[in-house]
């Protein structure tokens, strides 16, 4: 089967409807233009796609909204001409970066939450391909065990959306309600992030894709074109977007505890104290009996 573009056309992204009563179009072009200023050097891919969505959302936003974005690109080297021409700005012109800019680059954005799940497919993936310029992020995760992997994947399989969504709240450290939100995403980006900052196996990730989410299991073009994002995702970019995802839920303890956490503590408890276990139920039964025999 042949692969669909990376980056197909964006006619749509003009008239980019407002969404929940809230028009994004301003902040994902402050946020993509961020991110894209951040990073030194782009592919031509990574370009076209900056542009083609940069070019919509210039014109649909307000003059506040652009004169930041015209001062972040006038400051930028390789700044794209189309984009600066679209702006009113001279064409850019070599030269050496500034100690200032190496410092812009922000801590972890909290803000590109909403930002991100409320983008289409196409900026989110603009979005995550410049997230790798964030080398260090707080509380960077280690990888799931076998046994969360395989019991997410059982999960998918069966079809169960609401225990995959509370066995990855406690794999990833998430909130209930943000761990509901990438396993219903209905155009599955969330959960390609997600398995890359687990350390899915791919293959693995495939049959989840295939079967949690019937909206996205039932187009294999889909399914490809997510599979073809988890192979591009950078283990850096997988993992700031859930250092994010982790601050915006107000979560501090580490991330993968096993699935049943709190049965393995009981366990262990109840093993290393069995007699003393025994011994205090029959302190406390027998004061029972004595004020019965006393009736």
């Amino acid at each position: 089967m042949p692969k669909s573009s990376a980056y197909p056309p964006l006619d749509s992204l003009v008239d980019l409807a407002c969404r929940d009563g809230v028009d994004i179009r301003p902040t994902l072009l402050r946020v993509i233009t961020d991110l894209y200023v951040q990073k030194p050097v782009h592919s031509a891919e990574e370009e076209t796609q900056f542009v083609e969505l940069a070019r919509g959302l210039i014109e649909a936003v307000d003059a506040t909204t652009l004169a930041v974005v015209a001062d972040k690109l006038s400051a930028y080297p390789a700044a794209p001409d189309a984009i600066l021409g679209r702006l009113g700005l001279p064409s850019a012109q070599p030269a050496a970066p500034t100690p200032a800019r190496t410092e812009a680059k922000p801590a972890v954005r909290t803000d590109l939450l909403e930002v991100f799940f409320a983008a289409s497919t196409d900026e989110r993936r603009l979005i995550l391909t410049n997230l790798d310029v964030e080398a260090e992020t707080p509380g960077r995760p280690t990888p799931a065990s076998s046994e969360v992997i395989r019991r997410l994947e059982n999960a998918a399989l069966q079809r169960n959306p609401g225990e995959f969504a509370r066995m990855l709240e406690r794999a990833l450290g998430v909130s209930p309600t943000l761990a509901e939100r990438i396993t219903r995403d209905p155009s599955g980006e969330p959960l390609v992030v997600a398995a890359r900052a687990l350390g899915m196996p791919a293959a693995v990730l495939h049959r989840v894709l295939l079967f949690l989410n019937p909206t996205i299991g039932q187009s294999v073009e889909r399914v490809y074109d997510l599979a073809r994002l988890y192979d591009e995702l950078t283990t850096a970019a997988g993992e700031h977007m859930l250092a994010m995802w982790r601050q915006t839920s107000g979560r501090s303890r580490p991330a993968h505890e096993p699935v049943h956490w709190d049965d393995e503590r009981r366990d262990a408890r109840s093993l290393s104290t069995p007699v003393r276990y025994r011994s205090d139920r029959g302190r406390v039964s027998q004061p029972s009996r004595a004020k019965t025999g006393g009736k």
